[in-house]
């Protein structure tokens, strides 16, 4: 039996800091030399990217609606097992999640399967004593849950925090263990899909300013305290068997065009005998050498048209390794590369790969969000795109569109709702990959 400190870091609703205190304290606790093993509740591959630029290890995505709670031990475990503290970054507000009904897939439901302590996340740039209130709500609405502690953002001065705290202190349980003020400094731009990647928002100077800010703030000693006090008790993880490692190439398509993925997902691959090898459709010429498959993930491929567009000779390769019978996996900006162009919203277009005879249109507006289900793999959509109508000649398979060897779908899957996907892919990689050599 293994034991990790475990702090899950949620919020009263969407936008009031979380991914901005999460990163700062997977940053400060890794300066004083601890391992952090970071973690996010729900389908989001842009928050992971903070976190691995303050901790410097992956980040993995943890979620009650794709994920049996077995298999998100599981995930816990094999991240988490030589960590010295796991920080859980939660989804939405913290009792959030698939319905209005249900705790399903919500921040509350996952720190209950993991024992571990809620540290509330509250925007008080508007509040004094009715923070009290909205306090003592979120400590009361749910029985089984603890919370660490309170933490204000976006406080206007000491005397707005000392407000805060005192009416806390008269009508609450939970006690704040830190009141942020606002920093210009440190404020993380969005776009259409959410936050600005990591790399391209998150300079050093950043990470320095939102580290001094978080200790200055925060009671960094108390927080680890209570992380041991309540540390997530686990079986450490089996050693999968598997297929050979390596038993077949798999191209991955990683740029920054196409930069969504679960690291779950690549992991379960090579576990199933895959040798994943990264390639750029952006930048490389053609595809990688004895490759017997590629995986195309999400990313934002509208933002690279014309660059993506430009480079025919990429465009060329995968249209050949597609006819030629190559196994192909697309899912959302992978699948809208796949298709004849991509059409951006001031209507110019930029050709594709072809591949499938229908364009991506870029809406103005939220054009998708939510899970899907398809035949036991489950996953979730988040798009501004459409299609135009696909031909009734393109076969219309549970889990997407497919054209030959090609599959597509705007879903974004998590594998480990449904491993034998994977198992079957990589088998299909490998014995195409035996034959297309003789």
């Amino acid at each position: 039996m293994s034991r990790t400190p475990c702090l899950v870091i949620a919020g009263t609703h969407s936008g009031v800091g979380k991914t901005t205190v999460s990163t700062a304290l997977m940053a400060a606790f890794a300066r004083r030399g601890l391992r952090v093993q970071p973690f996010k509740v729900g389908p989001d591959f842009i928050d992971p990217g903070f976190h691995e630029a303050a901790c410097g290890r992956v980040s993995r995505n943890l979620d009650g609606w794709m994920l049996s709670r077995a298999t998100n031990l599981e995930v816990f475990a094999r991240a988490a097992v030589d960590a010295d503290l796991a920080i859980v970054e939660g989804v939405m507000g913290l009792f959030d999640g698939r319905g209005a009904s249900s705790e399903e897939g919500s921040t509350a439901e996952m720190a209950k399967w993991l024992g571990a302590p809620a540290l509330l996340v509250t925007d008080a740039g508007a509040m004094a004593r009715s923070a009290a209130a909205l306090v003592r709500g979120f400590e009361t609405f749910d029985a089984d849950l603890e919370l660490a502690g309170v933490v204000f953002n976006r406080i206007g001065g000491n005397r707005h925090a000392e407000l805060l705290r005192e009416a806390v202190s008269a009508y609450c349980a939970t006690d704040v263990v830190g009141c942020l003020p606002r920093n210009a400094k440190i404020v993380i731009p969005s776009r259409h899909l959410g936050l600005t990647l990591a790399a391209e928002s998150l300079a050093s100077e950043t990470l320095d300013e939102m580290v001094l800010w978080i200790e200055t703030n925060l009671d960094l000693d108390r927080l680890i305290a209570i992380a041991r006090e309540h540390a997530v008790e686990f079986d450490r993880p089996r050693e999968d068997v598997g297929a050979a490692g390596g038993a077949v190439r798999i191209g991955v398509a990683r740029d920054a065009a196409f930069c969504f993925y679960y690291q779950d997902n690549l992991d379960l691959l090579a576990r199933c005998g895959a040798e994943l090898v990264r390639f750029s459709p952006a930048e490389d010429r053609e595809l990688p050498v004895g490759i017997g498959g590629l995986y195309l993930g999400g990313g934002y491929p509208e933002l690279h048209a014309a660059r993506l567009s430009v480079n025919e000779a990429m465009l060329r390769s995968i249209r050949e390794f597609a006819k030629a019978g190559g196994p192909v996996y697309a899912e959302c900006g992978g699948f809208m590369y796949l298709t004849d162009a991509i059409v951006d919203v001031e209507g110019r277009e930029y050709p594709m790969a072809g591949l499938f005879p229908t364009k991506a249109r870029m809406q103005s507006r939220l054009a998708a969000l939510g899970y899907v289900d398809r035949d036991g793999l489950r996953g979730h959509e988040f798009r501004y795109s459409n299609i135009d109508p696909m031909p009734e000649s393109v076969e219309r398979a549970d889990r997407g569109y497919r054209v030959h060897s090609v599959m597509g779908s705007y879903i974004h899957s998590h594998f480990l709702s449904s491993p034998r996907f994977a198992e079957e892919f990589v088998q299909q990689c490998a014995a195409w990959a035996l034959t297309s050599t003789r």
